[in-house]
């Protein structure tokens, strides 16, 4: 059996956390503030703000501050985040693809 690409396995364990996807797919087009981000995924506050604490330590996203009054803060994507994006439009298309909305259906129901 073939051993296990170290960085593959560090990648799949970054992206498998839960939301990760998402929140990088959000940011895709432009910078967002917290409120923005939020407000577009069923996520809670703290663990969004750990989530995107944890992209900025991984080097993919990049916390913005801007010196008005109040401070603006933005999430932009660095370069090395903006490089997911064929990534991330290869699985929404396989995703359009192959997940049915039964199946969307059905994940909705076990959340409630």
């Amino acid at each position: 059996m073939e051993q296990l690409c170290p960085r593959f396995e560090k990648a799949m364990q970054l992206f498998g956390k839960r939301w990760v996807g998402l929140i990088l797919y959000e940011l895709l087009n432009d910078a967002k503030r917290f409120s923005e981000i939020e407000a577009a995924l069923p996520i809670s506050g703290r663990l969004l703000s750990e989530r995107l604490k944890m992209l900025e330590q991984e080097g993919l996203v990049e916390r913005k501050v801007y010196s008005e009054f109040p401070v603006r803060i933005e999430y932009v994507l660095t370069e090395k985040g903006a490089a997911l994006q064929p990534a991330i439009q290869n699985i929404r298309q396989w995703s359009e693809h192959w997940i049915t909305q039964e199946e969307v259906d059905e994940t909705i129901a076990n959340k409630e």
